[in-house]
Formats: C-alpha cells, sequence, structure tokens
C-alpha cells in the first residue's frame, strides 16, 4: 500500500535529519577546536519498483557520514616553538604517552595535523592529552642516517634533555696572518713570529694552538719563504704540524701563498685550502687559505699581523630553547650561542586522506581505505612543510553550518508533517468501518 510507504519514507527522513543535525551538532561544537576536521552528511534516494506503472512506492532516504579530513583550517601564530602544524596535506607521526616505556620499543602509531607539544618531566615532547612526537634522531654531531620511508619502526619519542651539558669542540679554525716580507729578504734578522690562537677540546677545557713563523733568510735577495711550526697545548705542548710556506712575487699575484709543503703532520689540500690537524682528543681542520687566494695567509710588505682568526665550538653548554624549521628539523639552541641538529621529524603523507580512521583528539590512524603511508622530509614532495609556533584552527565554518541547522530543522519538520499527514488518513480509514 503506498500509503504505508509514505510513512516508512517520513521516518527515514526523519533519522536522515536526525543524523545530519548530529554532525552539525559537533562540527560546531569543535569549532574551537584545534585541528578539527569538519564532518558531513551525505543523502541518497531509495528508489522502489512498483509491480505495475499505475502505483508508485516511497523508497524514503538513507544518509552516510564521513570526517572531511582533507579539508584544513587556517593556520595562527603562538608563542610556543613546538606548537605544530603541517602547511599542506600531510600529517605528523605520534604515539600514546602510555607506550613510551614501552620495554619492547615498539610504538602504536597515530596521525595529526597539528599539536601543542611541550617536555615533560623526562623530556618527552607531548600534549596536554597524551600525544608524543615522534621523530628521526640526529647524530651527535648533527648528521642523520639513511632511515627507511616506508616503516616507522625506525622513530623514536622526541626527548628535550633540558638539564643535560652539552660539550662543543673546535673542528674548524680560519687563519688569515701576514707575514712581513722584509723579513724574508737578504740581511733580515731572521727572528720569528709567534701567534696562539685559542681552541676548545673535546671535554669543554680552552686548549691552545700555538704558531711560530720563522722567516727563511737567503744570501741574497728574497726567499719569500717561511717555516709554519704548530704546537699543541692538550698534546702536552708537542708538534702536530710543520709547514713551508712560499709565497708568490709575480705582479697580478704577489704576496699570496704560491706552495705549501708539509715536513710534518697532516697534508695540506689546495683544493680547499685546509690542513688536517691531529689534536688532543680529536681533528682540526685548519684553514690557511687556497693558493693564490688573497683572504688567506699572505706576505705582504707591513708589520706581522693576524687579520683573520675565526673557529668554531664553545665551551661547556646547556640548553636554553628549541626552534623547529620548515623542513622538520629541531634544533637545540645552547647558552654558548651555538645550534645543533637532534631530530627530524617526518611528514608523513596517505594517498586517501578520507580514508583515514578517526580517533579521539583529532587523531586519524592508518586503513585500507587510505593506502600505504609514506615518509616525506617536510617541504618535499606534496606533504607541506612543518611550521613552528603554529597550530591549525578548526576547519568549522560556523555561519555555513548554520545555516545547515536551519535548513535541517526545517526539513525535519517537514518530514514530521508528512508522518502526521499518513496518520490523519489512516485515521480517516479506519473511521469508513463507523
Amino acid at each position: 500500500m503506498t500509503i504505508s510507504s509514505s510513512l516508512n519514507a517520513g521516518v527515514a527522513g526523519l533519522n536522515a535529519n536526525a543524523n545530519r543535525l548530529a554532525t552539525i551538532s559537533d562540527n560546531i561544537a569543535n569549532s574551537a577546536t584545534y585541528g578539527y576536521k569538519r564532518a558531513e552528511s551525505d543523502f541518497y534516494s531509495v528508489v522502489i519498483n512498483g509491480s505495475n506503472g499505475t502505483t508508485y512506492a516511497a523508497g524514503g532516504v538513507r544518509v552516510t557520514s564521513s570526517r572531511l579530513i582533507d579539508d584544513r583550517g587556517p593556520l595562527i601564530a603562538t608563542s610556543n616553538a613546538t606548537d605544530l602544524a603541517i602547511d599542506g596535506r600531510g600529517f605528523l607521526a605520534v604515539t600514546e604517552v602510555s607506550a613510551v616505556g614501552n620495554s619492547t620499543g615498539t610504538y602504536p602509531i597515530s596521525l595529526v595535523t597539528t599539536g601543542s607539544f611541550r617536555p615533560d618531566a623526562e623530556g618527552v615532547l607531548r600534549t596536554a592529552t597524551g600525544q608524543v612526537l615522534l621523530g628521526w634522531p640526529a647524530n651527535p654531531d648533527g648528521t642523520l642516517a639513511t632511515y627507511p620511508r616506508d616503516s616507522m619502526a625506525a622513530l623514536e619519542p622526541v626527548r628535550i634533555n633540558s638539564n643535560q651539558y652539552v660539550g662543543n669542540p673546535t673542528s674548524e679554525v680560519n687563519l688569515g696572518v701576514n707575514l712581513p716580507a722584509s723579513d724574508s729578504v737578504a740581511g733580515a734578522s731572521g727572528a720569528a713570529h709567534a701567534l696562539a690562537v685559542e681552541y676548545f677540546g673535546n671535554l669543554g677545557t680552552s686548549e691552545s694552538l700555538d704558531f711560530t713563523f720563522t722567516p727563511t733568510v737567503p744570501a741574497t735577495g728574497s726567499s719569500n719563504t717561511w717555516t709554519m711550526r704548530i704546537t699543541d697545548s692538550a698534546s702536552g705542548g708537542a708538534v702536530v704540524g710543520e709547514y713551508r710556506l712560499t709565497f708568490n712575487n709575480t705582479q697580478s699575484a704577489g704576496g699570496t701563498l704560491a706552495s705549501v709543503t708539509a715536513i710534518s703532520g697532516g697534508a695540506y689540500d689546495p683544493a680547499t685550502g685546509t690542513i688536517a690537524l691531529t689534536v688532543g682528543g680529536g681533528n682540526i681542520a685548519l684553514d690557511i687559505g687556497e693558493l693564490g687566494e688573497a683572504n688567506g695567509m699572505t706576505q705582504l710588505a707591513s708589520t706581522f699581523s693576524p687579520v683573520s682568526i675565526s673557529k668554531n665550538g664553545s665551551t661547556v653548554a646547556t640548553l636554553s630553547s628549541v626552534e623547529v624549521d620548515e623542513k622538520g628539523f629541531l634544533y637545540a639552541v645552547y647558552d654558548q650561542g651555538f645550534t645543533r641538529r637532534i631530530y627530524q621529524i617526518p611528514v608523513v603523507d596517505v594517498p586517501n586522506p578520507n580514508g583515514l580512521i578517526s580517533l579521539n583528539n583529532q587523531s586519524y590512524q592508518i586503513s585500507p581505505a587510505s593506502g600505504a603511508f609514506y615518509l616525506w622530509d617536510a617541504g618535499d614532495g606534496p606533504t607541506g612543510s612543518v611550521i613552528g609556533y603554529s597550530r591549525e584552527e578548526s576547519a568549522t565554518d560556523v555561519a555555513a553550518e548554520l545555516t545547515q541547522l536551519i535548513q535541517t530543522q526545517r526539513a525535519y519538520s517537514s518530514n514530521a508533517k508528512v508522518i502526521q499527514t499518513v496518520d490523519e488518513m489512516l485515521q480517516e480509514t479506519t473511521n469508513i468501518k463507523r
């Protein structure tokens, strides 16, 4: 009976609009929730074919609900360096804080698009809801190993040890010294010139490289040759290198290095202008300039003068802050004025973000519908960059949701009216017997 199908269609309409009201309610309730993805209900008609063309049976409506995970909200600035958001379609990998102490070393992985991560008592970066940020750890010197991109097994909880002392030994020294040309001519005194350069050892101690520059004085004319002798305080004053420096006297390159010959110690590399020195507890690349270069060692008619001396390294330092760049590198900033890369935060991508399974706290789980994941370097591929000092706002458009709320209310009332009308018609049918 077609009147019964009308009743069923009205009930289906009530259920469908009630479902739509639930999604609208969720969207409005989470309009201020960071990283929230809007839910949406779609209606589909149901057609019931009658036995002949003279009657029509109402099939009603069915509804499906989905979450638009690929719909991103705007980014806003914050004051916390580890407030992170993805400027693109990618995700951050997180785990639960309860799994961090798991002795097996495996972590349940979920995905988020934003999070306010702060170190807890153990230094683990986590949100207030217990989501722990995962990343690839860097080596002590800041370099990164090669990690698999189709596996999350190498990801570790990001830890910041704010109370730990860190050594920053010197690995490079740039030396620019002018040697007086008048000291390498016949009749000169042949007196040596001394220079001490501080560097920092592997244990944060202050050490010294002591240089002596002795001219070769010829019987006649000019030799333009000097002997550079280097001793190291960390090695008990032992000689770590001795070199013969010869300078050009041509019109175009006068005063620049013509050749460097190693008498003892590491070899001179003319391509980079560096000497490999082995000092107490480590190695130092001493840059004296390339051959023919005016910015390195020179011999000009002037006084002995160190014109340019620089080095890296510092004394023992403690962590003062952390920064995350757009490539997902997490840097520790130390109070001695240097930085060191400590983690890389990869960006996770899946072929179908809307196929992810939605979990609590704006997190998602990989499913067969989402497709296999891949770990990208931030800023590469289709995933977007990691943005620090930022949060992603809710994707809810309150004005649009309120408009849909009015439409849903009207549609629900209309379906209720259909049911009321069918009830009245059935009552009239019952009254025929009277």
